[in-house]
């Protein structure tokens, strides 16, 4: 169950209401000096991941379709016990893209208490999301801006860098 503050739509009302800071905000952070960003970035995102538990919202898991390479669909395939050609058949489409992404939202493997059944084997974006412990963050600004509209950890971030 969604706690009240991870209900998707609060969280992307809180992005659009803050969308002018945090463009702004964007737009400043990509004049620092790339290294000492990725130093702050990446102890806000520690800091903020000690007090919000992804398995309080799932909010990523609801509404973004990852992008599912080779190696993440022979290692899902795996998990689920599928040949690679049976999970692809029912999991699987091609979008605009070209690339594999899940038929639909949700994510058929996110469970009602927001925990994925297949994490171990889960998909290398899902692994990553939402990038803000990952190096040379000056190349995720934008990326980050948008998970901003899904993410309440990357809300967090951007206002704590926002009072600096």
């Amino acid at each position: 169950m969604l706690k009240p503050p991870f209900h998707p739509s609060n969280i992307l009302l809180a992005a659009k209401q803050k969308k002018k800071t945090y463009v702004s905000l964007a737009k400043n952070l990509k004049k620092m000096q790339p290294r000492l960003l990725d130093e702050y970035v990446h102890e806000l995102h520690e800091k903020v991941f000690e007090e919000i538990n992804c398995l309080d919202c799932g909010n990523c898991c609801r509404t973004l379709g990852p992008r599912i390479t080779s190696k993440d669909i022979e290692k899902m395939a795996k998990a689920t016990g599928k040949k690679e050609a049976a999970f692809i058949q029912e999991y699987l489409r091609i979008d605009e893209d070209q690339d594999y992404v899940f038929k639909s939202m949700p994510c058929p493997f996110l469970q009602a208490d927001n925990i994925c059944q297949i994490y171990p084997s889960r998909p290398k974006a899902c692994r990553e999301y939402p990038h803000t412990d990952r190096k040379k963050f000056f190349q995720l600004i934008d990326l980050s801006l948008e998970n901003t509209k899904t993410c309440p950890a990357v809300q967090k971030i951007f206002d704590q860098l926002g009072q600096v």
